[in-house]
């Protein structure tokens, strides 16, 4: 799996680096018990603090997409990532209420917001590209 990060970005490094590899397992890029790359590694190979590529692999360890093993390393959940939930639902509904005020404020529709949602949705399903 490529890690493409944006060090314009606003986003912190550590979100876009959480956010990369959760798009990697839902792409099925990366399967469970598939290891990654150590902490150190991963940060001299994309050329970031290492404690940045730490906080992103506790974030994501927290979410239950990785488990961190001191003789296996980092890897992928085994047993697949933790199904949504109330607490998750209640989660994607929070995260959810600015994308939808903001998207009404500009004049989008229901139906161009829905329709924008189900070709990311699809894209992730076909395993393509990040949809831009």
């Amino acid at each position: 799996m490529l890690i493409r990060l944006d060090l314009e970005s606003n986003e912190p490094i550590y979100i876009q680096l959480r956010n990369q590899v959760v798009e990697g397992i839902a792409k099925k890029q990366l399967h469970p018990g598939e290891a990654l790359p150590s902490v150190r590694s991963l940060a001299a190979d994309i050329g970031i603090n290492l404690h940045t590529v730490n906080k992103a692999y506790q974030q994501l360890k927290q979410e239950g997409f990785i488990l961190i093993h001191r003789q296996k390393g980092v890897v992928i959940n085994p047993d697949g990532v933790p199904q949504a939930d109330e607490a998750y639902m209640n989660q994607l509904k929070f995260k959810l209420h600015p994308l939808i005020s903001e998207s009404i404020s500009r004049g989008l529709s229901e139906k161009e917001f829905l329709e924008v949602c189900s070709d990311i949705f699809s894209d992730f399903n076909k395993g393509g590209e990040k949809y831009e």
